[in-house]
């Protein structure tokens, strides 16, 4: 349980009426949509954008399930049934999808956990339930035996992915978890847990950082090769993926109670607590150049809700460091990197999707989803998404 003080409590319930003003218009607005960024100020449409099932940016892009997660928690602190059927438009889009079948990867989890297993949760859909159970089977049949991982991407002209996992994955094993526990086979916990032990092998390193994509030998397993992925380089510390690892690694000891996850979630926590700059600007690498400053604004919200989560189970000698720290981030991304105006369809700015992309700081639609699930976890009135 989070007990706020005074000043802490009255800054959150400002930032929930921010939000509540804010998205009262914005999914008016976007109500058939499903957004990614925004442009010129206005969301772009992934449904109608590039609607192709198999290009990946179109509606199978992995960010897909975000704009309906923040519709149901919208619906869950305000009971106002516009954010339910904005959340069901989204769900339904997503059909498109599996329709489609080859741009589907191992991020089903980021698409129907928000989306399909809320749903089922909230209002006992059996076609949301159904969906969720399909995307669930969809990432099991992607485990890799030999390797004990859950391949990353698919079939690449320009690379050879086959033996390739990644840190973001820890976030999509919540929907094997619920699937074990929905179905009462254990086939898919099973295979959560083998992942989130090979991570604890090969993706944290000695001091708490991680890696973001570990290659394995998809034959014989072994680790063959780490690389930078979206963070500056190969051996550097991308901020978004020790998000990742905190936030996963917390969500696998809350499905599990397995002590090793924990511990795991608080060395990535402390790593990441130890780095944060004196101005609480989260950059988009802990070892990139000073000079561009490049930050990113959803690293910060992440970490938020993962620490958050730490915060609820540790003895209380513990949990004040981790609550503080997840106040500082949020309070700093509400001064200065939330966008409360009109003139904006997005929360957050100052997103950035990788260090060597082009779309650095822009609006990035899960900024504003973690964010406001950070919000809700903080007033005790979280949907337990993951």
């Amino acid at each position: 349980m989070i007990i706020l003080q005074e000043q802490d409590q009255i800054w959150l319930n400002e930032v929930i009426g921010k939000l509540a003003h804010k998205m009262s218009w914005v999914s008016e607005k976007s109500k058939h949509k499903i957004p990614y960024t925004t442009i010129d100020g206005t969301h772009d449409n992934r449904i109608t954008d590039n609607p192709n099932g198999t290009v990946t940016n179109g509606i199978n892009w992995w960010t897909n399930g975000f704009w309906g997660g923040m519709m149901w928690l919208m619906f869950h602190e305000t009971g106002i049934e516009s954010y339910k059927e904005i959340a069901n438009f989204s769900e339904d889009a997503l059909d498109e999808c599996f329709r489609e079948y080859y741009g589907l990867h191992h991020d089903v989890g980021f698409m129907w956990l928000p989306t399909s297993v809320v749903n089922y949760k909230v209002s006992g859909n059996p076609k949301s339930r159904k969906r969720a159970m399909h995307a669930a089977n969809l990432l099991a049949g992607r485990f890799n035996l030999a390797g004990g991982f859950i391949r990353a991407w698919n079939a690449d002209e320009a690379s050879d992915t086959r033996g390739w996992a990644i840190v973001d994955c820890l976030m999509n094993l919540p929907l094997l978890y619920w699937a074990t526990e929905e179905s009462d086979d254990p086939r898919f916990m099973h295979i959560a847990m083998k992942h989130a032990d090979t991570a604890l092998e090969a993706f944290i390193r000695p001091d708490g950082s991680v890696h973001h994509i570990v290659e394995f030998d998809p034959f014989h397993g072994g680790i063959v090769k780490t690389y930078g992925g979206q963070g500056y380089e190969d051996g550097s510390s991308w901020t978004r993926g020790q998000t990742w690892a905190l936030y996963g690694f917390m969500i696998s000891y809350l499905h599990t109670g397995k002590k090793a996850y924990l511990h795991a979630a608080k060395r990535v926590a402390h790593y990441f607590m130890a780095n944060i700059p004196d101005n609480g600007i989260i950059p988009i690498d802990f070892r990139q150049p000073k000079e561009p400053a490049y930050e990113d604004s959803t690293a910060a919200a992440i970490a938020a809700c993962g620490l958050i989560e730490i915060a609820k189970v540790v003895d209380p000698y513990e949990k004040d460091v981790y609550l503080h720290t997840a106040l500082k981030l949020l309070k700093k991304l509400d001064e200065n990197r939330c966008d409360w105006t009109t003139g904006s369809d997005c929360i957050l700015i100052n997103g950035s999707s990788a260090y060597h992309n082009n779309d650095k700081h822009s609006a990035i639609i899960y900024g504003d989803y973690y964010f406001m699930e950070a919000v809700f976890k903080l007033k005790g009135n979280d949907l337990n998404v993951w």
